[in-house]
Protein backbone atom coordinates (compact mmCIF):
# COMPACT_ATOMS: atom_id res chain seq x y z
CA UNK A 1 0.00 0.00 0.00
CA UNK A 2 0.89 3.69 -0.51
CA UNK A 3 2.70 4.67 2.56
CA UNK A 4 3.74 8.57 1.95
CA UNK A 5 2.62 10.73 4.86
CA UNK A 6 -0.06 13.02 4.62
CA UNK A 7 1.27 16.55 3.28
CA UNK A 8 -0.53 19.59 4.58
CA UNK A 9 -0.58 21.53 1.45
CA UNK A 10 -4.16 21.96 1.25
CA UNK A 11 -5.12 25.31 3.58
CA UNK A 12 -8.16 25.40 5.61
CA UNK A 13 -9.80 27.94 3.48
CA UNK A 14 -9.72 28.83 -0.25
CA UNK A 15 -9.91 31.39 -2.49
CA UNK A 16 -13.36 31.34 -4.49
CA UNK A 17 -12.57 31.20 -8.35
CA UNK A 18 -13.55 34.05 -10.59
CA UNK A 19 -11.66 33.48 -13.22
CA UNK A 20 -13.40 31.25 -16.26
CA UNK A 21 -16.83 31.15 -14.36
CA UNK A 22 -18.43 32.66 -17.06
CA UNK A 23 -16.39 31.22 -19.55
CA UNK A 24 -18.59 29.63 -22.69
CA UNK A 25 -17.62 26.52 -23.04
CA UNK A 26 -18.75 23.85 -26.18
CA UNK A 27 -22.38 22.72 -26.44
CA UNK A 28 -23.71 19.91 -25.78
CA UNK A 29 -23.79 16.95 -28.79
CA UNK A 30 -27.06 16.09 -28.18
CA UNK A 31 -28.58 19.71 -27.37
CA UNK A 32 -30.89 19.71 -30.04
CA UNK A 33 -32.74 16.39 -28.22
CA UNK A 34 -33.92 18.09 -25.27
CA UNK A 35 -34.86 21.04 -26.87
CA UNK A 36 -36.57 19.37 -29.55
CA UNK A 37 -38.79 17.36 -26.90
CA UNK A 38 -39.40 19.74 -24.07
CA UNK A 39 -41.18 22.17 -27.10
CA UNK A 40 -43.00 19.19 -28.13
CA UNK A 41 -44.14 18.51 -24.75
CA UNK A 42 -45.32 21.62 -23.84
CA UNK A 43 -46.94 23.04 -26.85
CA UNK A 44 -49.70 20.50 -27.59
CA UNK A 45 -51.15 21.00 -24.26
CA UNK A 46 -50.47 25.03 -23.82
CA UNK A 47 -52.37 25.28 -27.07
CA UNK A 48 -55.17 23.52 -26.42
CA UNK A 49 -56.07 25.02 -23.06
CA UNK A 50 -55.72 28.04 -25.02
CA UNK A 51 -58.13 26.86 -27.44
CA UNK A 52 -60.23 26.41 -24.53
CA UNK A 53 -59.57 29.71 -22.92
CA UNK A 54 -57.64 28.23 -19.75
CA UNK A 55 -53.97 29.19 -20.08
CA UNK A 56 -54.11 29.61 -16.16
CA UNK A 57 -54.29 25.93 -16.36
CA UNK A 58 -50.62 25.89 -18.21
CA UNK A 59 -48.66 25.53 -15.10
CA UNK A 60 -49.65 22.45 -14.10
CA UNK A 61 -49.70 21.14 -17.62
CA UNK A 62 -46.22 22.48 -17.94
CA UNK A 63 -44.68 20.63 -14.58
CA UNK A 64 -45.54 17.20 -16.47
CA UNK A 65 -43.98 18.52 -20.03
CA UNK A 66 -40.81 19.26 -18.48
CA UNK A 67 -40.00 15.87 -17.80
CA UNK A 68 -38.86 15.66 -21.07
CA UNK A 69 -35.57 17.13 -20.18
CA UNK A 70 -34.44 14.20 -18.53
CA UNK A 71 -32.66 11.11 -19.15
CA UNK A 72 -31.53 11.62 -23.25
CA UNK A 73 -28.06 10.36 -22.26
CA UNK A 74 -29.73 6.94 -21.35
CA UNK A 75 -30.21 3.59 -23.24
CA UNK A 76 -34.19 3.03 -23.85
CA UNK A 77 -35.13 0.39 -21.52
CA UNK A 78 -33.36 2.24 -18.76
CA UNK A 79 -34.72 5.84 -20.31
CA UNK A 80 -38.40 4.30 -19.71
CA UNK A 81 -37.48 3.31 -16.20
CA UNK A 82 -36.01 6.95 -15.00
CA UNK A 83 -39.15 8.83 -16.96
CA UNK A 84 -41.41 6.89 -14.91
CA UNK A 85 -39.77 7.53 -11.70
CA UNK A 86 -39.21 11.32 -13.11
CA UNK A 87 -42.69 11.78 -13.36
CA UNK A 88 -44.04 9.98 -10.52
CA UNK A 89 -41.26 11.77 -8.19
CA UNK A 90 -42.75 15.23 -10.28
CA UNK A 91 -46.61 14.36 -8.86
CA UNK A 92 -45.51 13.84 -5.82
CA UNK A 93 -43.56 16.80 -5.27
CA UNK A 94 -47.00 18.70 -6.94
CA UNK A 95 -49.11 16.75 -5.02
CA UNK A 96 -47.27 17.67 -1.60
CA UNK A 97 -47.46 21.11 -2.38
CA UNK A 98 -50.81 21.68 -3.56
CA UNK A 99 -52.47 19.82 -0.46
CA UNK A 100 -50.14 22.39 1.56
CA UNK A 101 -51.12 25.17 -0.14
CA UNK A 102 -55.00 24.03 -0.24
CA UNK A 103 -54.44 23.47 4.06
CA UNK A 104 -52.89 26.98 5.05
CA UNK A 105 -52.16 30.22 3.74
CA UNK A 106 -49.51 30.28 5.93
CA UNK A 107 -46.40 31.99 3.58
CA UNK A 108 -43.75 30.74 6.40
CA UNK A 109 -45.29 27.06 6.56
CA UNK A 110 -45.38 27.24 3.24
CA UNK A 111 -41.57 28.18 2.30
CA UNK A 112 -40.51 25.60 5.03
CA UNK A 113 -42.36 23.17 2.88
CA UNK A 114 -40.77 23.87 0.17
CA UNK A 115 -37.32 23.78 1.73
CA UNK A 116 -37.71 20.35 2.67
CA UNK A 117 -38.97 19.30 -0.49
CA UNK A 118 -36.15 21.12 -2.14
CA UNK A 119 -33.88 19.07 -0.25
CA UNK A 120 -35.32 15.54 -0.59
CA UNK A 121 -35.31 16.33 -4.47
CA UNK A 122 -31.58 17.47 -4.72
CA UNK A 123 -30.91 14.15 -2.26
CA UNK A 124 -32.79 11.79 -4.82
CA UNK A 125 -32.18 13.18 -8.07
CA UNK A 126 -28.30 13.00 -6.81
CA UNK A 127 -28.28 9.89 -5.00
CA UNK A 128 -29.91 8.13 -8.46
CA UNK A 129 -27.68 10.44 -10.75
CA UNK A 130 -30.71 11.23 -13.16
CA UNK A 131 -28.96 13.49 -14.87
CA UNK A 132 -29.45 17.12 -16.01
CA UNK A 133 -31.38 19.31 -15.06
CA UNK A 134 -31.07 17.57 -11.62
CA UNK A 135 -33.28 18.72 -8.86
CA UNK A 136 -33.65 22.08 -10.22
CA UNK A 137 -36.82 21.64 -12.45
CA UNK A 138 -38.80 19.90 -10.45
CA UNK A 139 -38.05 22.20 -7.08
CA UNK A 140 -39.43 24.99 -9.51
CA UNK A 141 -42.51 23.00 -10.27
CA UNK A 142 -43.42 22.17 -6.88
CA UNK A 143 -42.13 25.44 -5.03
CA UNK A 144 -44.62 27.19 -7.76
CA UNK A 145 -47.46 25.71 -6.86
CA UNK A 146 -47.34 25.86 -3.35
CA UNK A 147 -48.28 29.33 -3.79
CA UNK A 148 -50.64 29.23 -6.32
CA UNK A 149 -54.23 29.15 -5.22
CA UNK A 150 -55.96 25.84 -4.22
CA UNK A 151 -58.68 24.15 -2.77
CA UNK A 152 -58.52 20.54 -1.72
CA UNK A 153 -60.79 20.00 -4.31
CA UNK A 154 -58.75 21.34 -7.25
CA UNK A 155 -55.81 18.85 -6.76
CA UNK A 156 -56.92 15.67 -8.55
CA UNK A 157 -58.00 17.54 -11.57
CA UNK A 158 -54.52 19.83 -11.32
CA UNK A 159 -52.78 16.34 -10.64
CA UNK A 160 -54.67 14.75 -13.49
CA UNK A 161 -53.44 16.78 -15.82
CA UNK A 162 -50.09 16.87 -14.73
CA UNK A 163 -50.22 13.42 -14.93
CA UNK A 164 -51.39 13.11 -18.81
CA UNK A 165 -48.64 16.06 -19.90
CA UNK A 166 -45.74 13.35 -18.37
CA UNK A 167 -47.10 10.48 -19.68
CA UNK A 168 -46.79 12.55 -23.06
CA UNK A 169 -43.48 13.80 -22.22
CA UNK A 170 -42.58 10.03 -21.61
CA UNK A 171 -43.99 9.06 -25.58
CA UNK A 172 -41.87 11.94 -26.88
CA UNK A 173 -38.52 10.72 -25.34
CA UNK A 174 -39.35 7.45 -26.25
CA UNK A 175 -39.98 7.92 -29.67
CA UNK A 176 -36.83 8.07 -31.21
CA UNK A 177 -36.23 3.99 -30.48
CA UNK A 178 -38.16 3.27 -33.22
CA UNK A 179 -35.41 5.01 -35.48
CA UNK A 180 -32.25 4.68 -33.82
CA UNK A 181 -32.39 1.87 -31.11
CA UNK A 182 -28.66 1.76 -29.92
CA UNK A 183 -28.23 5.51 -30.07
CA UNK A 184 -27.35 6.46 -26.94
CA UNK A 185 -24.86 3.49 -26.50
CA UNK A 186 -23.31 4.47 -29.33
CA UNK A 187 -23.03 8.11 -28.47
CA UNK A 188 -21.40 6.81 -24.76
CA UNK A 189 -18.85 4.82 -26.53
CA UNK A 190 -18.06 7.39 -29.09
CA UNK A 191 -17.46 9.59 -25.92
CA UNK A 192 -15.08 7.06 -25.00
CA UNK A 193 -13.12 6.80 -28.23
CA UNK A 194 -12.85 10.50 -27.85
CA UNK A 195 -11.94 10.66 -24.60
CA UNK A 196 -9.53 8.10 -24.94
CA UNK A 197 -7.91 9.88 -28.12
CA UNK A 198 -7.59 12.89 -26.19
CA UNK A 199 -5.49 11.29 -23.17
CA UNK A 200 -3.80 9.30 -26.44
CA UNK A 201 -2.52 12.95 -27.77
CA UNK A 202 -0.60 13.56 -24.20
CA UNK A 203 1.34 10.11 -24.60
CA UNK A 204 0.58 9.93 -20.82
CA UNK A 205 3.17 12.47 -19.71
CA UNK A 206 2.02 15.95 -21.48
CA UNK A 207 0.74 18.61 -19.64
CA UNK A 208 -2.64 17.88 -18.17
CA UNK A 209 -2.18 14.38 -18.68
CA UNK A 210 -3.87 13.17 -15.19
CA UNK A 211 -6.95 15.23 -15.97
CA UNK A 212 -7.44 13.72 -19.54
CA UNK A 213 -6.73 10.24 -18.09
CA UNK A 214 -9.14 10.99 -15.33
CA UNK A 215 -11.77 11.77 -17.89
CA UNK A 216 -11.30 8.94 -19.74
CA UNK A 217 -11.78 6.64 -17.41
CA UNK A 218 -14.78 8.51 -16.54
CA UNK A 219 -16.12 8.10 -20.13
CA UNK A 220 -15.33 4.71 -20.17
CA UNK A 221 -17.09 3.93 -16.88
CA UNK A 222 -20.20 5.65 -18.58
CA UNK A 223 -20.16 3.64 -21.33
CA UNK A 224 -19.42 0.64 -19.88
CA UNK A 225 -22.93 1.43 -17.38
CA UNK A 226 -24.51 2.71 -20.63
CA UNK A 227 -24.37 -0.87 -22.07
CA UNK A 228 -24.95 -2.67 -19.50
CA UNK A 229 -28.12 -1.32 -18.65
CA UNK A 230 -29.58 -2.21 -21.93
CA UNK A 231 -31.33 -5.25 -22.47
CA UNK A 232 -30.38 -8.61 -23.87
CA UNK A 233 -26.79 -8.77 -25.62
CA UNK A 234 -26.87 -8.13 -28.92
CA UNK A 235 -24.60 -8.09 -32.02
CA UNK A 236 -24.92 -4.28 -31.76
CA UNK A 237 -23.85 -4.30 -28.09
CA UNK A 238 -20.79 -6.55 -28.59
CA UNK A 239 -19.41 -4.84 -31.05
CA UNK A 240 -19.88 -1.90 -29.02
CA UNK A 241 -18.20 -3.51 -25.62
CA UNK A 242 -15.23 -4.40 -28.28
CA UNK A 243 -14.79 -0.33 -28.83
CA UNK A 244 -14.96 0.45 -25.04
CA UNK A 245 -11.96 -2.13 -24.22
CA UNK A 246 -10.18 -0.50 -27.12
CA UNK A 247 -10.37 3.06 -25.49
CA UNK A 248 -9.82 1.12 -22.32
CA UNK A 249 -6.14 -0.47 -23.82
CA UNK A 250 -5.40 3.38 -24.92
CA UNK A 251 -5.98 4.81 -21.42
CA UNK A 252 -4.03 1.61 -20.16
CA UNK A 253 -0.43 2.26 -22.44
CA UNK A 254 -1.06 5.37 -23.78
CA UNK A 255 1.80 6.06 -26.14
CA UNK A 256 0.95 2.62 -27.74
CA UNK A 257 -2.68 4.00 -28.80
CA UNK A 258 -3.12 5.06 -31.83
CA UNK A 259 -5.43 8.45 -31.46
CA UNK A 260 -6.06 9.12 -34.70
CA UNK A 261 -7.87 5.32 -34.88
CA UNK A 262 -10.32 5.82 -32.05
CA UNK A 263 -11.16 8.98 -33.41
CA UNK A 264 -12.58 7.25 -36.75
CA UNK A 265 -13.79 4.65 -34.48
CA UNK A 266 -15.97 7.31 -32.60
CA UNK A 267 -17.10 9.01 -36.21
CA UNK A 268 -18.44 5.80 -37.10
CA UNK A 269 -20.58 5.98 -34.13
CA UNK A 270 -22.88 8.39 -35.86
CA UNK A 271 -26.04 7.45 -37.80
CA UNK A 272 -27.17 4.28 -38.08
CA UNK A 273 -24.68 2.41 -40.02
CA UNK A 274 -23.14 -0.44 -39.02
CA UNK A 275 -20.99 -0.92 -35.67
CA UNK A 276 -17.35 -0.81 -37.11
CA UNK A 277 -15.71 -4.68 -35.76
CA UNK A 278 -12.91 -3.63 -33.67
CA UNK A 279 -11.11 -6.86 -33.13
CA UNK A 280 -9.45 -7.61 -30.18
CA UNK A 281 -5.54 -8.88 -30.01
CA UNK A 282 -6.61 -11.81 -27.62
CA UNK A 283 -9.27 -14.02 -28.32
CA UNK A 284 -10.55 -14.70 -25.04
CA UNK A 285 -11.15 -10.76 -24.97
CA UNK A 286 -13.81 -11.23 -27.15
CA UNK A 287 -15.97 -12.57 -24.09
CA UNK A 288 -15.30 -10.18 -21.69
CA UNK A 289 -18.02 -8.00 -20.41
CA UNK A 290 -18.47 -4.96 -18.43
CA UNK A 291 -18.24 -4.48 -14.70
CA UNK A 292 -21.52 -2.84 -13.31
CA UNK A 293 -19.83 0.05 -11.31
CA UNK A 294 -23.09 1.34 -9.87
CA UNK A 295 -22.99 1.14 -6.17
CA UNK A 296 -26.53 0.69 -4.12
CA UNK A 297 -28.79 3.69 -3.60
CA UNK A 298 -28.55 3.57 0.17
CA UNK A 299 -24.66 3.79 -0.25
CA UNK A 300 -24.86 6.84 -1.96
CA UNK A 301 -26.95 8.71 0.46
CA UNK A 302 -24.52 8.75 3.71
CA UNK A 303 -22.36 11.14 1.67
CA UNK A 304 -25.22 13.78 0.34
CA UNK A 305 -26.28 14.71 4.01
CA UNK A 306 -24.33 17.94 4.21
CA UNK A 307 -25.40 18.66 1.03
CA UNK A 308 -29.55 17.80 2.12
CA UNK A 309 -28.92 20.10 5.29
CA UNK A 310 -27.38 22.70 2.96
CA UNK A 311 -30.39 22.70 0.42
CA UNK A 312 -32.78 22.66 3.23
CA UNK A 313 -31.40 25.20 6.02
CA UNK A 314 -30.80 27.80 2.32
CA UNK A 315 -34.20 27.29 1.20
CA UNK A 316 -35.90 27.99 4.52
CA UNK A 317 -33.26 31.21 5.13
CA UNK A 318 -33.83 32.70 1.56
CA UNK A 319 -37.46 32.40 1.90
CA UNK A 320 -37.85 33.93 4.93
CA UNK A 321 -35.37 36.84 3.96
CA UNK A 322 -38.07 37.17 0.61
CA UNK A 323 -40.91 37.47 2.96
CA UNK A 324 -39.49 39.98 5.56
CA UNK A 325 -38.45 42.43 2.33
CA UNK A 326 -42.11 41.69 1.21
CA UNK A 327 -41.59 39.95 -2.14
CA UNK A 328 -44.91 38.64 -3.20
CA UNK A 329 -42.92 35.43 -4.42
CA UNK A 330 -40.32 34.07 -2.36
CA UNK A 331 -40.38 31.09 -4.03
CA UNK A 332 -38.55 32.55 -6.87
CA UNK A 333 -35.31 33.13 -3.75
CA UNK A 334 -36.14 29.69 -2.38
CA UNK A 335 -35.31 28.12 -6.11
CA UNK A 336 -32.40 30.37 -6.47
CA UNK A 337 -30.90 29.03 -3.22
CA UNK A 338 -31.68 25.11 -4.27
CA UNK A 339 -29.96 25.74 -7.44
CA UNK A 340 -26.68 26.84 -6.27
CA UNK A 341 -25.58 23.34 -4.85
CA UNK A 342 -22.72 21.17 -6.12
CA UNK A 343 -20.43 19.15 -5.04
CA UNK A 344 -18.57 21.35 -2.81
CA UNK A 345 -18.11 25.21 -2.27
CA UNK A 346 -15.87 26.53 -4.74
CA UNK A 347 -18.67 24.83 -7.22
CA UNK A 348 -21.62 26.44 -5.25
CA UNK A 349 -19.98 29.58 -5.31
CA UNK A 350 -19.60 29.19 -9.28
CA UNK A 351 -23.51 28.37 -9.73
CA UNK A 352 -23.97 31.68 -7.47
CA UNK A 353 -22.20 33.71 -9.91
CA UNK A 354 -23.53 31.68 -12.65
CA UNK A 355 -27.20 32.49 -11.30
CA UNK A 356 -26.69 36.14 -10.40
CA UNK A 357 -25.26 37.62 -13.88
CA UNK A 358 -27.82 35.30 -15.99
CA UNK A 359 -30.93 36.19 -14.14
CA UNK A 360 -29.96 39.62 -14.25
CA UNK A 361 -29.09 39.75 -18.16
CA UNK A 362 -32.79 37.42 -19.05
CA UNK A 363 -34.23 40.24 -16.72
CA UNK A 364 -33.25 42.99 -19.68
CA UNK A 365 -34.47 40.64 -21.67
CA UNK A 366 -38.18 40.20 -20.46
CA UNK A 367 -38.06 43.59 -20.31
CA UNK A 368 -37.25 43.55 -24.60
CA UNK A 369 -39.70 40.99 -25.32
CA UNK A 370 -42.67 41.73 -22.94
CA UNK A 371 -44.54 43.80 -25.48
CA UNK A 372 -44.11 41.27 -28.04
CA UNK A 373 -45.84 38.98 -25.33
CA UNK A 374 -48.66 41.12 -24.19
CA UNK A 375 -49.90 41.13 -28.20
CA UNK A 376 -52.26 38.21 -26.91
CA UNK A 377 -52.33 34.89 -25.61
CA UNK A 378 -51.03 32.59 -28.69
CA UNK A 379 -47.97 35.40 -28.89
CA UNK A 380 -47.19 34.73 -24.76
CA UNK A 381 -47.64 30.77 -25.62
CA UNK A 382 -44.92 31.57 -28.54
CA UNK A 383 -42.99 33.69 -26.48
CA UNK A 384 -42.44 30.51 -23.73
CA UNK A 385 -41.46 27.82 -26.43
CA UNK A 386 -38.99 29.94 -28.26
CA UNK A 387 -37.20 30.52 -24.41
CA UNK A 388 -37.62 26.79 -23.38
CA UNK A 389 -35.93 25.91 -27.11
CA UNK A 390 -33.36 28.72 -26.21
CA UNK A 391 -32.19 27.67 -22.83
CA UNK A 392 -31.58 24.01 -23.73
CA UNK A 393 -29.58 25.04 -26.36
CA UNK A 394 -27.30 27.31 -24.31
CA UNK A 395 -27.56 25.98 -20.96
CA UNK A 396 -24.67 23.13 -22.30
CA UNK A 397 -22.61 26.06 -23.03
CA UNK A 398 -22.45 27.47 -19.23
CA UNK A 399 -25.38 27.69 -16.65
CA UNK A 400 -25.34 31.65 -16.80
CA UNK A 401 -26.85 31.95 -20.86
CA UNK A 402 -29.40 28.82 -20.35
CA UNK A 403 -30.50 30.99 -17.23
CA UNK A 404 -31.02 34.24 -19.77
CA UNK A 405 -33.50 32.09 -21.57
CA UNK A 406 -35.06 30.39 -18.41
CA UNK A 407 -35.10 33.54 -16.24
CA UNK A 408 -37.87 35.37 -18.85
CA UNK A 409 -39.37 32.36 -19.77
CA UNK A 410 -40.40 32.04 -16.00
CA UNK A 411 -41.61 35.43 -15.47
CA UNK A 412 -44.02 35.12 -19.06
CA UNK A 413 -45.39 32.12 -16.98
CA UNK A 414 -46.10 34.15 -13.87
CA UNK A 415 -48.50 36.18 -16.62
CA UNK A 416 -50.79 32.90 -17.94
CA UNK A 417 -52.91 33.88 -14.85
CA UNK A 418 -53.34 37.14 -16.08
CA UNK A 419 -50.66 40.24 -17.34
CA UNK A 420 -48.90 42.24 -14.78
CA UNK A 421 -46.82 45.24 -13.98
CA UNK A 422 -43.06 44.56 -15.80
CA UNK A 423 -41.71 46.86 -13.64
CA UNK A 424 -42.54 45.25 -10.37
CA UNK A 425 -42.12 41.46 -11.64
CA UNK A 426 -39.02 41.97 -12.71
CA UNK A 427 -38.14 44.38 -9.52
CA UNK A 428 -39.10 41.14 -7.31
CA UNK A 429 -36.76 38.91 -9.49
CA UNK A 430 -33.72 40.63 -8.80
CA UNK A 431 -33.94 41.12 -5.69
CA UNK A 432 -34.89 37.49 -4.70
CA UNK A 433 -32.29 36.21 -7.22
CA UNK A 434 -29.92 38.44 -5.23
CA UNK A 435 -31.11 37.70 -2.02
CA UNK A 436 -31.34 33.53 -2.50
CA UNK A 437 -27.97 33.56 -4.40
CA UNK A 438 -26.80 35.30 -1.14
CA UNK A 439 -28.66 33.41 1.83
CA UNK A 440 -28.01 30.26 -0.29
CA UNK A 441 -23.82 30.42 -0.10
CA UNK A 442 -23.83 31.29 3.38
CA UNK A 443 -25.92 28.62 4.15
CA UNK A 444 -23.68 25.91 2.01
CA UNK A 445 -20.41 27.71 4.02
CA UNK A 446 -22.01 27.47 7.32
CA UNK A 447 -23.45 23.56 7.24
CA UNK A 448 -19.42 22.47 6.77
CA UNK A 449 -18.98 18.85 4.90
CA UNK A 450 -16.07 17.47 7.21
CA UNK A 451 -16.58 14.37 6.37
CA UNK A 452 -14.47 14.92 2.74
CA UNK A 453 -11.46 14.10 3.69
CA UNK A 454 -13.01 10.72 5.77
CA UNK A 455 -14.02 9.94 2.00
CA UNK A 456 -11.09 10.78 0.38
CA UNK A 457 -9.21 7.77 2.70
CA UNK A 458 -11.77 5.83 2.20
CA UNK A 459 -11.45 6.06 -1.79
CA UNK A 460 -7.28 5.81 -0.70
CA UNK A 461 -7.99 2.66 0.54
CA UNK A 462 -10.17 1.17 -1.65
CA UNK A 463 -8.21 2.01 -4.49
CA UNK A 464 -5.13 0.28 -2.66
CA UNK A 465 -7.62 -3.28 -2.04
CA UNK A 466 -8.00 -2.96 -6.00
CA UNK A 467 -4.21 -2.82 -6.84
CA UNK A 468 -3.19 -5.23 -4.69
CA UNK A 469 -6.30 -7.55 -5.96
CA UNK A 470 -4.79 -7.33 -8.99
CA UNK A 471 -1.26 -7.49 -8.76
CA UNK A 472 -1.91 -10.54 -6.82
CA UNK A 473 -3.35 -12.00 -10.21
CA UNK A 474 -0.77 -11.05 -11.92
CA UNK A 475 1.89 -13.02 -9.93
CA UNK A 476 -0.37 -16.34 -10.28
CA UNK A 477 0.78 -17.98 -13.31
CA UNK A 478 -2.11 -18.77 -15.22
CA UNK A 479 -4.97 -16.74 -13.80
CA UNK A 480 -8.47 -17.34 -14.49
CA UNK A 481 -9.26 -14.72 -17.97
CA UNK A 482 -12.51 -13.48 -16.45
CA UNK A 483 -11.00 -12.93 -12.88
CA UNK A 484 -8.05 -10.45 -14.38
CA UNK A 485 -10.94 -8.70 -16.33
CA UNK A 486 -12.64 -8.20 -12.88
CA UNK A 487 -10.06 -6.84 -11.06
CA UNK A 488 -8.75 -4.65 -13.87
CA UNK A 489 -12.17 -3.00 -14.24
CA UNK A 490 -12.51 -2.52 -10.55
CA UNK A 491 -9.40 -1.23 -10.49
CA UNK A 492 -10.38 1.15 -13.25
CA UNK A 493 -13.30 2.04 -11.26
CA UNK A 494 -12.11 2.65 -7.71
CA UNK A 495 -8.86 5.20 -9.52
CA UNK A 496 -12.03 7.11 -11.05
CA UNK A 497 -13.78 7.17 -8.14
CA UNK A 498 -10.21 8.46 -6.42
CA UNK A 499 -9.85 11.20 -8.26
CA UNK A 500 -13.87 11.89 -8.31
CA UNK A 501 -13.68 12.20 -4.48
CA UNK A 502 -10.19 14.30 -4.35
CA UNK A 503 -11.82 16.77 -6.44
CA UNK A 504 -14.95 17.42 -4.73
CA UNK A 505 -13.02 17.48 -1.27
CA UNK A 506 -10.33 19.99 -3.00
CA UNK A 507 -13.53 22.40 -3.36
CA UNK A 508 -14.34 21.87 0.39
CA UNK A 509 -13.96 24.26 3.22
CA UNK A 510 -12.81 24.44 7.19
CA UNK A 511 -11.12 20.75 6.74
CA UNK A 512 -8.23 19.42 7.39
CA UNK A 513 -5.32 18.87 4.69
CA UNK A 514 -6.02 16.38 1.76
CA UNK A 515 -3.40 14.18 1.56
CA UNK A 516 -2.53 14.73 -2.06
CA UNK A 517 1.11 13.29 -2.19
CA UNK A 518 -1.05 9.80 -1.67
CA UNK A 519 -3.64 10.43 -4.01
CA UNK A 520 -0.89 10.44 -6.11
CA UNK A 521 1.21 7.99 -5.55
CA UNK A 522 -1.89 5.78 -5.63
CA UNK A 523 -2.98 6.64 -8.65
CA UNK A 524 0.59 6.44 -10.13
CA UNK A 525 0.96 2.53 -9.20
CA UNK A 526 -2.76 1.89 -10.17
CA UNK A 527 -2.37 2.75 -13.47
CA UNK A 528 0.73 1.44 -13.82
CA UNK A 529 -0.60 -2.13 -12.83
CA UNK A 530 -4.00 -1.43 -15.16
CA UNK A 531 -1.00 -1.12 -18.18
CA UNK A 532 0.48 -4.74 -16.75
CA UNK A 533 -2.73 -6.13 -16.59
CA UNK A 534 -3.74 -5.24 -19.96
CA UNK A 535 -0.60 -6.56 -21.51
CA UNK A 536 -1.19 -10.09 -19.13
CA UNK A 537 -4.68 -10.29 -21.06
CA UNK A 538 -2.68 -9.92 -24.59
CA UNK A 539 -4.64 -6.90 -25.28
CA UNK A 540 -1.17 -5.22 -25.52
CA UNK A 541 2.08 -6.17 -26.82
CA UNK A 542 4.24 -8.68 -24.94
CA UNK A 543 7.04 -7.17 -23.09
CA UNK A 544 9.72 -8.58 -20.50
CA UNK A 545 8.10 -10.44 -17.43
CA UNK A 546 11.03 -8.57 -15.29
CA UNK A 547 9.08 -5.03 -16.67
CA UNK A 548 6.22 -6.35 -16.05
CA UNK A 549 6.49 -7.32 -12.68
CA UNK A 550 8.06 -4.03 -12.27
CA UNK A 551 4.93 -2.01 -13.76
CA UNK A 552 2.31 -4.26 -11.38
CA UNK A 553 4.44 -2.86 -7.91
CA UNK A 554 3.58 0.30 -6.56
Amino acid sequence: MSSAPPTPSTPPARRLPLAGVLRLGRPSEIWFKPALSVVAAIAPPAFTLLALGRLDLVMYAMAGSLCALYAHNRPYAARARALVWVVLGMLGGVGVALVAASLTGSAVALVTVGALLAAAQKVLCDATRVGPPGNVVLTFVSSASLFAPQTLAQVPGHLALAAATGAWAWLLCMAPALVRPHGPERRATAAALKAAAGYADTGGIGEDHARARAAGYAAVQAAWQSLLSTSAPSRTRRALERLVVRAEVALAAPTQAEAGRLRAWAGSLRGTGPVPEAGLPHAAADELLGVAAARPLWSRLGPLTPLAARTALGCALAGYASLALGIGRPYWALVTAASLYQANIALTWSRAVQRVVGNVVGVLVFLAVVPLAHLGPAALVLCCLAFSFGAEVLISRNYWLGSVCVTPMALLITEFAGYQEAGTLMTERVVDTVVGALVGFVAAVAVTNRRAGDRVERALAAADRAREHTARLLAEPDPEPMALESARRGLAVALSDLRATADAAAGEWWQRALPQERVVLAEQSGHRTLAATARRQGLLPDRDPATETEDARP
